[in-house]
């Protein structure tokens, strides 16, 4: 319900079968896999999604660093260390034209597994007050050509320095950037994203030491034929964690300016319930600006924290996996998934995910609504292989947990084009997901997230 359909949600997944299940009990979980067949990723067959990240102490120092310095430790990344030089920023969004003192960090070409007809980038940082960052793509198109920079995000944690925003109307007549997503414009003219580059950019106020961190850096590139169904896949897991619930309905009409509560935060709903199931909490000063006769405050804060001032609501994908990734160890991507047997690898381990889906009120049984694109927490299966959601489209708290049918829930998640209300022909989102995870996962949460693509 929070984000309209858009040319590129077009392209979704083929029926790849995903790589295995992984073993092991974590804490805050209830349940046990039934069957958890082991396999090694490196043997699995070529998936139909390309995540590719930068993450450790190597591979920042393979980039070309303008200003920027690689920091170690537990979680490596870069940060602005000689400032490379100043330039001004006129916010689009409250008018105002400040100076920033900035750095770059450029990362090598990588060359796409699956040559993409769609990339989505996302990215954990740091950015003290005073601080913000952006993250540009620049492609290699299957003919030889390239793109040109394209904005993918300015971001801030906060709200005061800068208003987070996407950047619209950026099209080379190839690809266009639509929101959060790179697309290629004719997916049928077998033009492809052979290979991209990403740019980071760190800002601050001059004549400080502030400086913003980034520990991760990522993109998902994918291409899969358009379809309106999906292989169904046989059920392997009898598991449930223990993730806390949220309604998004008891906001409504709270906070305008952040979209208003209401059917408009099932993003930000769903992305606190597994920020919180991780451990993530949000102290009474930070909570100090929410009206304190509201419910779950914490929802109304990270319906602010999240907000794309440009797309004018809480549902930009990578803005959400950012916020996340705000919290103490938690780590958070975008990417896709390509079967429910891939949810189960994850749920196996302890990992929920947030799924975005859209549908008639007729295709989801016991849901009782339709939506042109809504988000929803994955926390577990049935013994008969149906999906436990945390679905926060729900009248109140003790009504979010929701156990929906399975071959239901698999087909309006991974399908490529559905009819909507009006029978038009309309897209859906192909197996996007949020995977929020540890900073420091367990050897059985490593492996699972290895054989979903996501290192």
């Amino acid at each position: 319900m929070s984000r309209a359909q858009q040319p590129s949600r077009r392209t979704v997944l083929t029926a790849a079968v995903a790589a295995a299940v992984a073993t092991g009990a974590v804490p805050a979980t209830a349940g046990t896999a039934r069957a958890a067949a082991d396999a090694d990723p490196a043997e699995a067959p070529l998936r139909p999604i390309d995540y590719h990240s930068w993450t450790t102490s190597h591979d920042w120092r393979c980039g070309t660093a303008a200003g920027v310095r690689v920091v170690a430790g537990r979680r490596p990344g870069v940060e602005i260390g000689t400032v490379a030089g100043r330039t001004d920023y006129t916010d689009p969004h409250t008018g105002t034209t400040a100076t920033w003192e900035f750095a770059t960090w450029t990362a090598p070409v990588h060359r796409l597994a699956v040559p993409a007809t769609e990339a989505i980038a996302s990215w954990n940082a740091h950015t003290p007050a005073g601080t913000w960052i952006q993250v540009e793509l620049q492609g290699g198109y299957s003919d030889g050509t390239d793109t040109p920079w394209y904005v993918m995000g300015r971001w801030a944690a906060g709200d005061q320095d800068i208003k987070r925003t996407s950047v619209d109307d950026q099209s080379d007549g190839k690809s266009s950037i639509w929101t959060d997503t790179f697309a290629i414009d004719d997916a049928g003219s077998g033009l492809r994203l052979a290979s991209y580059r990403l740019r980071l950019t760190l800002y601050r106020k001059p004549g400080t030491t502030l400086t913003p961190t980034v520990w991760r850096l990522g993109v998902m590139g994918s291409d899969i034929p358009d379809r309106f169904t999906v292989p169904a896949s046989a059920p392997g897991l009898d598991r449930e964690l223990a993730v806390p619930r949220y309604s998004q309905e008891i906001h409504k009409g709270q906070y305008p300016e952040y979209d208003n509560g209401g059917e408009a935060w099932c993003s930000p709903t769903s992305s606190q319930m597994i920020v919180e199931y991780w451990g993530g909490r949000l102290t009474p000063q930070q909570l100090s600006w929410v009206d304190p006769s509201y419910a779950d405050p914490q929802v109304d804060h990270a319906a602010r924290y999240t907000y794309d001032f440009q797309y004018e609501g809480c549902g930009n994908w990578p803005f959400n996996a950012a916020y996340a990734a705000t919290f103490d160890d938690i780590q958070g991507v975008v990417t896709r998934l390509a079967s429910l047997t891939d949810l189960e690898t994850l749920v196996a381990a302890g990992i929920p995910a947030i799924t975005s889906q859209s549908f008639l009120k007729t295709e989801l049984t016991g849901a009782g609504y339709g939506t042109s694109g809504h988000l929803m927490t994955v926390i577990g299966f049935t013994a008969d292989g149906d999906v436990i959601a945390n679905d926060p489209a729900s009248p109140g708290d003790d009504a979010v947990r929701r156990v929906y049918l399975r071959r239901e829930f698999e087909n309006i998640w991974l399908r490529t084009k559905r009819y909507n209300a009006s029978g038009k022909v309309v897209s859906g989102t192909g197996g996007v997901c949020y995977l929020y995870f540890p900073a420091h996962p367990t050897p059985v949460q490593r492996k699972a997230l290895a054989a979903v693509g996501v290192v």
